[in-house]
């Protein structure tokens, strides 16, 4: 066991908690302190990793106008890809038809609290945190990359006399890294008593009346694995096929046990700068901005929300409705870090904004955890996927490996 790979131990602890959960159910909730637990530890390194993570790649690209290209760069992609994969949702929606025929009997109602939707400039407004402090003690992620972003650039600007504060951060990130490589010798413990409660509370039951729409959501997700996140690896990105999916598996299995983007984080950054070869400046920017507004998981499954309750209602959506659903659900995502109850008050906000009732949201939230793991390990994949695709247009893979651009055409 000594010799095994951490990433092995997490596919056993993954598949014994599926076999736990299985043969114990209820029972196995008795192991739930140890996937809190774990819960906690990741909780607890992610805002000081993110912090001097950030801090150091900005200031170590030493360059103003390359972070501003690849800023730029990033936004596009994480923008472009999430409104793809809303438009991937819409199709799944329309293809499976998750809301035909739905027993309105089932439907829950008058225990959803429904909320107004954050406009776009007051989302826009709270990304620039008043208290950098606060935020971090908060732990506001979006204002603690702006913030970071702006340390990082200022110590560019100030050149020699800011040296020893870059070396400073630079040992911090170091050490954050040794922190993070010490929470995630727990992770097979934690990672199997995550996955048993979860089976052992929802069992079988998830595939009842709402086993179409969990369908129809996993659908659209595998298609942005199979269309959207191939062709960007094979023609942008350019590279090889086996390999990414060798070593993206060592992510899902902790995102689709934690169904946190950001608690994920210190695994996705170590992946992709150890088996990918990206350099860590650039992961350590990316990745972290990913965690907190590209999500593609999320649009993805907003546009199958949408249309699973329009079909309930009988409503005929146009496509005027649905291609304002696509946008407002990205808008929607870069605001969903500061947002409290996460995916289920967000999708409340878009039935509202668009009209739409929002009591079946009440038997949702009973079975939203299995959708929610798919959804962050489709967000952190596409973070990997964006990345990787940035690294190969500014030429910011490791120059000993390349990461292997000369097997693009071996899958």
């Amino acid at each position: 066991m000594k010799k095994m790979q951490l990433s092995t131990k997490v596919f056993i602890g993954f598949g014994l908690g599926i076999l736990l959960g299985v043969i114990f159910k209820e029972k196995i909730l008795i192991i739930k302190p140890l996937g809190d637990l774990f819960l906690r530890l990741i909780k607890m390194i992610v805002v000081p990793l993110i912090f001097f993570s950030i801090v150091s790649g900005v200031a170590s690209m030493g360059d103003v106008k390359k972070l501003q290209r690849v800023g730029s760069k990033t936004l596009l992609y994480y923008l472009v890809t999430t409104g793809i994969a809303g438009l991937i949702g819409l199709f799944a929606a329309k293809l499976i038809k998750p809301g035909a025929n739905f027993s309105m009997a089932l439907i829950q109602t008058g225990n959803v609290e429904v909320k107004e939707a954050p406009k776009l400039l007051d989302t826009l407004l709270n990304m620039v945190p008043t208290n950098p402090v606060q935020a971090l003690v908060d732990g506001n992620l979006i204002q603690i990359i702006v913030f970071s972003i702006f340390f990082g650039i200022a110590i560019t600007f100030v050149g020699s006399k800011a040296k020893p504060v870059k070396d400073f951060f630079e040992s911090a990130t170091e050490i954050m890294y040794k922190v993070t490589n010490f929470v995630m010798e727990f992770s097979p413990i934690g990672v199997t008593a995550l996955i048993a409660t979860s089976v052992g509370e929802y069992g079988l039951k998830i595939f009842g009346p709402l086993g179409k729409l969990i369908l129809a959501d996993y659908v659209g997700m595998i298609l942005i694995v199979l269309v959207l996140y191939t062709f960007m690896l094979k023609f942008i990105a350019k590279v090889s096929l086996t390999d990414f999916f060798r070593y993206i598996p060592k992510i899902w299995a902790v995102t689709a046990s934690t169904t946190s983007s950001s608690g994920t984080l210190p695994v996705t950054i170590s992946v992709t700068e150890k088996d990918y070869k990206v350099k860590g400046e650039l992961a350590s920017f990316t990745l972290p901005l990913g965690a907190t507004m590209n999500m593609n998981g999320a649009a993805n499954y907003f546009a199958v929300a949408v249309i699973f309750v329009a079909q309930i209602y009988g409503i005929e959506m146009s496509l005027t409705q649905q291609l304002m659903t696509i946008l407002l659900a990205t808008l929607i995502s870069v605001g969903a870090p500061g947002i409290p109850g996460g995916g289920i008050v967000l999708t409340i906000m878009l039935l509202n904004t668009m009209g739409l009732p929002v009591d079946i949201m009440g038997l949702i939230a009973g079975i939203y955890r299995i959708l929610d793991m798919g959804h962050t390990t489709l967000n952190v994949t596409g973070d990997v996927v964006s990345t990787l695709c940035i690294a190969r247009s500014e030429d910011m893979f490791e120059k000993e490996s390349d990461y292997n651009i000369a097997q693009v055409n071996s899958f």
